[in-house]
């Protein structure tokens, strides 16, 4: 009798590399790159801790969905369109008790 279990989620490392590798072609990798890199050392540390693999798989699961909607939101931000009348959230529902 194994004591892991015979079906689960694919490891995490793997797809961790190809999603690395796709930040690093992106243009903002020099913001994202560090940014994926800090999130995967915490969820390490955090696996590590918990013996589970779930923080890493957020994380990858995280900026795989960000780099997914990557074109959308360039596509927003180049159609001009105007947000400076826009108010900021804090600023709206003011500071909490």
């Amino acid at each position: 009798m194994s004591a892991q279990p015979e079906e689960g989620p694919a490891p995490p490392a793997p797809a961790a590399a190809r999603l690395r590798a796709q930040l690093r072609d992106d243009r903002r990798a020099g913001t994202w790159v560090p940014a994926f890199e800090r999130d995967w050392a915490k969820a390490l540390e955090d696996s590590r801790h918990t013996c589970s693999l779930t923080p890493l798989h957020d994380v990858v699961r995280t900026r795989q969905v960000r780099l997914a909607a990557a074109p959308a939101v360039d596509a927003y931000i180049d159609s001009g369109r105007d947000e400076t009348g826009f108010v900021d959230l804090a600023d709206a529902l003011g500071t909490r008790p």
